[in-house]
């Protein structure tokens, strides 16, 4: 993932990210379920934005022969997923490196290249369309696949969920745009259509869907504590100096996230939708 405070991007915080860790992984596992057979017996997996560590090791599960790395910009996420790194259950090994996943060329032959919710970090140049971020490195990644290997991936496509509406209203109101306007609101990520678009002209075939999950999540103010370790990033790490006004920011953002999404007798009704693709190099 892109996430440096030095360059201005967000502070991931390892121990945010996992609140609400089990709906989260739900995605991952429906993106593994749709994975083909890959081509070697004991594949070389890149895993693009690996955070924590927990997604490679259920790749890690899936393919237990594997040779997995995982990549990421953030040394608090890395700090965490190499107590992971070493050999797996099945013969295979699991090993985590620094890498900006904007600019990450494959330096081997891969059979699967995945990337679980981080490519919508890789931000298109300023000018540029909403995604050439990071679909500007398919043609990389494909061309380092082996024959009949994969990229797969996906990304967020709730942005115009109240959660981000209301976020980005938030953030360009008089009070806040001066300090937070800057970005707000800005998509990096495709429609379905177009990532098959994409992919397909590449020479792929490919597999894109999308599903808008309805996550039963309880306790205090939870869809405020699962933006805490996402959307909320850029705020927080802007903020991270005046103690002050960064709780004055989350209260407002707060309060309207209760009325959008009221507390009911079994919990807190959170619709995200999600944006899947499954691309397989021919054989």
């Amino acid at each position: 993932m892109r996430a440096s405070p030095d360059a201005g991007l967000p502070a991931w915080d390892p121990e945010q990210y996992r609140y609400h860790a089990t709906p989260r992984l739900r995605p991952l596992y429906d993106l593994l379920a749709r994975i083909p057979e890959l081509p070697s017996p004991r594949p070389r997996i890149a895993d693009l934005g690996c955070g924590p560590g927990g997604p490679s090791v259920l790749l890690a599960e899936r393919w237990p022969r594997a040779v997995i790395t995982g990549y990421d910009l953030s040394e608090a996420m890395l700090s965490q997923a190499r107590a992971y790194s070493g050999p797996t259950t099945g013969g295979g090994h699991l090993d985590f490196v620094h890498a900006d996943i904007a600019t990450w060329r494959p330096e081997h032959p891969y059979d699967l290249i995945i990337s679980n919710a981080a490519l919508q970090w890789v931000l298109p140049a300023e000018g540029k369309g909403r995604v050439e971020g990071h679909t500007e490195r398919f043609p990389v990644w494909t061309e380092a696949l082996r024959p009949g290997g994969v990229l797969a991936f996906q990304v967020p496509g709730n942005f115009d969920a109240p959660s981000h509406t209301l976020l980005t209203e938030l953030r360009t109101s008089p009070r806040w745009r001066d300090r937070l306007g800057d970005g707000a609101g800005r998509r990096s990520v495709a429609e379905p259509v177009e990532y098959a678009r994409v992919l397909a002209d590449l020479g792929c075939e490919i597999d894109v869907w999308e599903t808008t999950y309805v996550h039963v999540l309880t306790g205090e103010d939870p869809v405020l504590e699962w933006a805490k370790g996402t959307a909320l990033l850029p705020v927080l790490t802007a903020l991270d100096d005046d103690p002050v006004a960064r709780e004055a920011f989350l209260a407002e953002y707060r309060d309207l996230l209760r009325e959008a999404y009221p507390p009911g007798p079994h919990g807190t009704l959170f619709p995200f939708r999600r944006i899947f693709a499954v691309a397989r190099k021919p054989a």
